[in-house]
């Protein structure tokens, strides 16, 4: 019986204005076994990245005429990777470092769709960046340790962190589309992963595989007497962006009743938790902007 052929794996970056990361992100791509090309998108980044990409011949670049975000710069490289041929996609910021036994270790489990590593921490690699529910119920977990309890046969089914060196085939590509360029930053990864999921794919992470991250902003801050979370962002950008695309996601993917949950989880969350009139306004203003279809008014905040 003839050896299935290896597929093409193409790598895809995006970035904007954080050099340094992505020096150090491209030199480790550089020694991944298995990686048939890099793509790196720029979002007309402002601090040499585009003269240093040009320098480097181990990678393809293209530099957006405006930043649109990483929604926007993963919409514009996931389909070039299909113009370049690729079988699978290596989707990544410019801030994460994949092992670089991550691919080998998440390539040998083919029977997926969409699968990806465990993020951790770069400070602490014991600790995840973002928090885990596990499958089956509501038991978030934040450490190495819980994951690996929890996980089957080296995998946690039906779960992964979306555009943190996940792959995506081909063919789900090919059936769901790409991801929303519009909502520029914040929920287009969740928005992707839950139309995945809807399309029936294969959804997965790889225990072993790993890449480590900076730590984020507040994300799961307590409130409510401790009963819940919010994804509290001091960014009036991330926060925007937040709120219309999350609402939506929660509208079209879980139903209204999600989607008023989360409105009123923003309304307490700003008037007892962190008492903040103008948050209010701002999450308001996204809302409805959402809602009508508006994507633009992130824009205010950009510098």
């Amino acid at each position: 019986m003839p050896e299935t052929p290896a597929p093409r794996v193409v790598a895809v970056v995006v970035t904007f204005n954080r050099l340094a990361l992505l020096r150090d992100l491209v030199d480790r791509l550089a020694q991944v076994p298995g990686l048939a090309q890099v793509l790196v998108v720029d979002n007309a980044s402002t601090d040499g990245t585009g003269a240093w990409l040009a320098g480097r011949e181990d990678v393809r670049a293209r530099t957006l005429e405006d930043n649109r975000g990483g929604a926007g710069g993963f919409h514009d490289g996931l389909a070039w990777a299909l113009e370049e041929g690729a079988d699978l996609v290596w989707l990544m910021d410019d801030d994460g470092l994949p092992d670089v036994e991550a691919l080998p270790l998440l390539l040998e489990h083919r029977d997926l769709d969409f699968w990806g590593p465990v993020v951790a921490a770069h400070d602490d690699p014991r600790r995840l960046v973002f928090p885990i529910r596990l499958p089956g119920g509501t038991r978030v977990v934040h450490a190495m340790d819980d994951v690996e309890a929890a996980a089957t046969d080296g995998l946690l089914p039906d779960v992964v962190i979306p555009f943190n060196g996940v792959l995506v085939t081909r063919a789900l590509v090919e059936r769901i589309g790409l991801p929303r360029a519009e909502f520029f930053i914040w929920g287009d990864d969740v928005e992707y992963l839950w139309r995945a999921r809807r399309a029936g794919a294969r959804v997965a992470t790889v225990v072993g595989a790993r890449v480590l991250h900076p730590a984020t902003d507040a994300l799961g801050t307590p409130m409510a007497f401790g009963r819940t979370t919010y994804n509290h962002s001091p960014s009036d950008l991330k926060h925007y962006c937040m709120a219309r695309n999350n609402l939506l996601n929660l509208r079209d993917y879980r139903g209204w009743p999600h989607a008023l949950a989360f409105v009123a989880k923003t309304v307490w969350f700003y008037s007892f938790t962190r008492p903040q009139p103008g948050r209010l306004l701002l999450s308001a203003r996204a809302m409805l902007a959402g809602l009508r279809g508006d994507f633009t008014g992130h824009r205010r905040y950009l510098s």
